[in-house]
């Protein structure tokens, strides 16, 4: 009988960690997805930032937004059923300085699907600074190959799908130094800011 209660006991026991440790867990993953609140003259969306699966992209990505980097800037790029793009550009068309770079986490395992974000870069893979996209369409040929760097995904819209599927379906054309793709009225960001995760 004394044996059988001590291996109850034990029982016990061991499940209380095994539910601790999921606790643990879960409260990792929590904290391991940071949200931001992206306030643009359309309205506004929220983010969630993979923080476990692009920890680089995403500590460069909250630098930029702690700095205010992306108060009053623009959406200089919209491509209908592809994305749309901004952070870089103040109201004025002009780029803004953006000293910190970082290293491309497009190997995640995170693909470009409809409403996730991904980091902008120049032809050279680690190039990306503080400009963003939000896939407004599936874009599977934005993602790594084995010839190829892809671009890194690092957040997906949690709220506000329909704002930026506004923004995604304005008329564009040439605007400041843009040839094409530019929102005839422009859409600023006001600011993006960090806000509780449920």
């Amino acid at each position: 009988m004394r044996k059988l209660l001590l291996g109850m006991v034990l029982l016990a026991a061991v499940g209380a960690a095994g539910v601790a440790g999921a606790a643990d867990a879960a409260a990792a993953a929590h904290a391991a997805r940071p949200r931001v609140e992206v306030e643009t003259s359309l309205g506004n969306f929220t983010i969630e930032l993979f923080s476990d699966r692009a920890p680089l992209t995403v500590a460069n990505f909250l630098k930029y937004v702690d700095r205010g980097q992306y108060t009053d800037t623009l959406f200089h790029r919209v491509i209908a059923n592809f994305v749309i793009q901004g952070g870089g550009y103040d109201t004025h068309y002009r780029l803004k300085p953006a000293p910190f770079k970082t290293v491309n986490e497009s190997g995640n395992g995170l693909t470009n699907q409809r409403g996730t974000v991904g980091l902008a870069r120049g032809t050279a893979p680690h190039s990306g600074d503080c400009q963003f996209y939000v896939n407004l369409y599936d874009n599977s040929e934005l993602d790594p190959s084995a010839a190829r760097w892809g671009y890194a995904v690092f957040g997906r819209i949690v709220s506000g799908m329909d704002v930026v599927d506004a923004i995604g379906n304005l008329p564009t054309g040439s605007m400041g130094p843009f040839k094409q793709d530019a929102p005839v009225k422009p859409v600023i960001i006001r600011r993006i800011v960090r806000v509780p995760s449920p």
